[in-house]
């Protein structure tokens, strides 16, 4: 029997990564997408979890908050001792949540912010509510270094239909007027053979264009998007850069999905790692 060489086969993180999620109990999305995700590409996460839900890849079955407290707790403690290199902010359910998350970011100071802006889950449960959404619009998306909505949390946030590609960089010029300094509209809900994501900022616009795949296994998507940008955003890449090779990842992601469970699936996050043979 081989032994392991530990020191042949060492991976240092690249960098470190602060989560501010809610969890998923199928593990295919929220914190626990998050965490593979940074991991995959070679990252350390560290977490705030926001609120616990039950749920598999057919729907939400209860969702249950974690006090604005312990949430200001987890990320003031956690920076304290470890200080990210980049934050990924997902599901924030309520008014005194983004509060919080706002209180500490001012304390912790990090420039690399990426916002998810997650208001519901991929089989149409609401995950947060009016006022807090009024709260995320006028107070948090100026914090942050990007955001990254789908199609309908970009037209909750801007009071928009988007129907075409014209419309998502309508509604990106939009976000950039109400206080968002980089935009990544991402296109997956709209019917075509080619998936469009729109990455607006105040000077440039640019289009990724790519192949749609075939599967219902697309859970996760938008937080693993989220996190693989805000990894990249971490190791030092330009902004247009890191959500190139964020949505690329993803893609492979979809690509290679497992096909488990009876509903969305989960996509493969491990997609990027390396087995050594006689460990498969």
């Amino acid at each position: 029997m081989h032994e392991y060489n530990f020191k042949k086969n060492k991976v240092k993180p690249k960098s470190k990564v602060l989560i501010i999620a809610g969890s998923d109990s199928s593990g295919g999305a929220g914190i626990q997408a998050d965490i593979k995700t940074v991991t995959a590409l070679g990252s350390y996460a560290m977490t705030a979890i926001t609120a616990i839900t039950a749920q598999n890849t057919t729907g939400v079955k209860s969702i249950v908050p974690i006090p604005p407290k312990e949430i200001f707790n987890q990320i003031l403690f956690t920076t304290k001792d470890i200080k990210p290199n980049a934050i990924k902010i997902g599901m924030l359910h309520s008014n005194k949540v983004i509060e919080s998350v706002i209180r500490s970011l001012k304390s912790i100071n990090i420039k690399n912010i990426v916002l998810d802006p997650v208001m519901a889950a991929k089989g149409g449960t609401k995950l947060i509510d009016d006022i807090a959404i009024k709260i995320l619009k006028d107070e948090l998306i100026k914090r942050v270094t990007l955001i990254t909505p789908n199609i309908p949390e970009a037209e909750i946030l801007t009071n928009t239909n988007i129907k075409n590609k014209e419309d998502m960089i309508f509604a990106a010029h939009k976000l950039i007027e109400i206080g968002a300094n980089n935009v990544l509209i991402k296109g997956g809900h709209l019917a075509s053979k080619i998936v469009q994501d729109v990455f607006v900022s105040k000077s440039d616009i640019k289009i990724f264009n790519n192949k749609r795949y075939k599967t219902k296994n697309t859970h996760g998507t938008g937080c693993t998007l989220s996190s693989a940008i805000t990894t990249f955003l971490s190791c030092g890449k330009p902004i247009k850069k890191s959500c190139e090779l964020g949505i690329n990842y993803v893609n492979s992601c979809i690509r290679t999905n497992p096909k488990y469970g009876k509903g969305h699936g989960p996509i493969n996050h491990l997609h990027t790692i390396n087995i050594e043979r006689k460990f498969r």
